[in-house]
């Protein structure tokens, strides 16, 4: 993130893991807990605190869904339902529509709804659109979030590549001057205008918080950081405390309407955070169904080990489905050079035993693709269609003769060390051993992801997890393995396995330059079969959420838009 040459030169470059992640694509859908009720007091569980709760700064899927139905408006946003395709098509928030397009896609047009309010009762205008996407210029103050528009943004670069406006706490004149160039106002309407065609924005901007509104006289730069001013139905309620949480009340300047219900219901009068208990504890509480507790939701999913427990009257408050997030493996291409190795590897993969190890069926789906199934044009790669979910060992062998190599041949497993990737980990030892492969497994700590972006890392497979940050493959297999903007002398970004194609590069390239959905989405499908032809992946599991809620929880929705997490647009308690 220090990097700033690093964070524009890529499409996407901020993007960590699956597990950090927006992601607002998932898979299936689930509700319970009969019809919402407004009114009373809703309690939201979480154990790991949020590093950023400002609106250009969060990048966790959970935080932004959840900030999207309670505190920050966009210019358009996805609407609550458990339809995919209802999901995934955003509708117009602050915006009278959902925008646009001109110029082949690089310009676009929203017009505000007049009288939306911030929650002081100030008038939100297209002067603090613009403002809130002047701060995500800014990366040496706001840190840690998305940051597509900087290498969209029509701005021009410097010598060193950077764009020469810096976001508005220092910037030069002539910064400012292409920064007012890129984004006008026009009264109530504000165009953006692009380098490239963007012909997905309107997802962009309902996936992620980047260009919402920012209120210029509220920001205090890095101090902003968990300010919260609102523009929702709630408000934050004194503090946010970064390790116990905080309360949101309603915000008397929010008007609904029947078109906004359908982004957000707010039927709770109140909503509380609790942060700080671990998963256990969290269940230990949903189990018992005491108190409080009998009004709660949780974004921690249930441990493993307390699967056992969900049965009976308790299991009727639990759901289990696909989330955005795919669990995959890449191959060093630094090490395994030899392609036919690689290949032996994805045959010999056994994902059946990499599943049971981790929790079976609640756990995991299997995964056909590095790209989730919910994504925009989702095709199978033709690769891996056809090896058996235990792999094949036989086939595996067969290809290792026809490498040329001698047997048993050594590899090194690298992946995040915990007692369950440990036991994860040994399964695929036990399939790649018997299939001709000497494996050693080398399980890290907390510096994992310092370990494995250094183009220098000896480990032959690597393990990595990754959902989209908006249901297109444009945000999936671009940022993971276009070379030219992830690998350099000291990092290779997010292209852990070091691959290099020029023929996916162009097929990466058409797709950007795309002036249509449906050009884009062709050839992102063939990047994706040039990935498996070179074994540039090899893709494990689809993970799934299962969570259990209290029993006075009413309107409990899991939605594409919430990253099927709780959908807070929808969920209520009864009295």
């Amino acid at each position: 993130m220090a990097n700033r040459k690093r964070m524009v030169a890529a499409i996407a470059t901020t993007a960590v893991a699956a597990m950090t992640l927006a992601a607002c694509g998932g898979g299936g859908s689930s509700s319970g807990g009969g019809k919402a009720s407004s009114g009373g007091t809703l309690y939201y569980y979480v154990y790991k605190p949020y590093e950023h709760q400002d609106p250009q700064r969060t990048y966790l899927g959970v935080q932004i869904s959840n900030d999207t139905r309670m505190i920050y408006r966009q210019l358009v946003a996805f609407p609550i339902s458990t339809n995919p395709d209802v999901s995934n098509k955003p509708v117009a928030d602050l915006a009278t529509d959902t925008g646009t397009s001109s110029n082949g896609a690089k310009t676009w047009k929203f017009t505000l709804k007049s009288g939306q309010k911030w929650q002081d009762g100030s008038t939100i205008t297209c002067a603090d659109l613009k403002y809130g996407a002047s701060r995500t210029f800014a990366t040496d103050v706001i840190t840690g979030g998305p940051n597509y528009i900087l290498s969209y943004l029509d701005v021009p670069q410097d010598k060193s590549g950077l764009p020469i406006y810096t976001g508005p706490y220092k910037s030069s004149a002539a910064g400012q001057a292409a920064f007012d160039k890129a984004i006008t106002c026009d009264g109530n309407t504000i165009t953006y205008n692009f380098n490239k065609p963007w012909p997905d924005f309107p997802l962009a901007v309902a996936s992620l918080h980047m260009m919402d509104p920012y209120k210029k006289s509220q920001d205090q730069g890095n101090k902003s950081n968990y300010a919260m001013f609102s523009s929702g139905p709630y408000k934050l309620q004194g503090t946010w405390s970064k390790e116990k949480g905080g309360t949101f009340v309603r915000n008397k300047y929010y008007k609904s309407t029947s078109a906004l219900k359908k982004i957000r219901q707010a039927n709770p009068d109140k909503i509380v955070f609790q942060v700080g208990n671990t998963a256990e504890t969290i269940y230990d509480r949903l189990i018992a169904d005491s108190g409080n507790d009998k009004y709660a939701v949780t974004s921690n999913i249930v441990p493993p080990a307390y699967y056992s427990r969900i049965t009976g009257a308790v299991a009727k408050r639990s759901v289990n489905v696909k989330s955005p997030y795919v669990d995959y493996l890449v191959p060093n291409f630094n090490v395994l050079t030899n392609q036919k190795v690689r290949q032996a590897l994805a045959e010999s993969t056994d994902v059946k035993s990499w599943i049971d190890a981790g929790g079976g069926d609640k756990a995991y789906a299997p995964a056909k693709s590095i790209v989730n199934p919910a994504v925009n044009g989702y095709k199978a790669n033709p690769t891996f269609a056809d090896i058996p979910e235990s792999g094949d060992p036989a086939a595996a062998k067969k290809l290792l003769q026809e490498a040329g190599v001698q047997t048993p041949y050594p590899i090194t497993f690298q992946y995040p060390s915990s007692d369950t990737m440990d036991k994860q980990a040994a399964a695929l030892k036990a399939g790649w051993d018997k299939a001709g492969f000497k494996t050693t497994l080398d399980g890290l700590g907390d510096t994992y992801y310092d370990v494995i972006q250094k183009p220098s890392d000896p480990a032959s497979v690597i393990w990595g997890g990754w959902g989209a940050d908006w249901p297109s493959a444009i945000t999936v297999t671009p940022p993971l393995f276009d070379s030219r903007p992830n690998i350099t002398k000291a990092s290779n970004g997010q292209d852990y396995g070091n691959y290099k194609s020029d023929a996916f590069n162009k097929l990466v390239d058409q797709a950007q330059n795309a002036s249509d959905l449906s050009a884009q989405t062709t050839a992102l499908q063939e990047a994706d079969a040039q990935l498996g032809t070179d074994v540039g992946y090899i893709p494990l599991e689809i993970q799934k959420f299962y969570f259990l809620y209290g029993s006075k929880v009413t309107g409990f929705t899991n939605t594409p838009a919430s990253s099927m997490y709780p959908d807070l647009g929808s969920i209520g308690v009864s009295k």
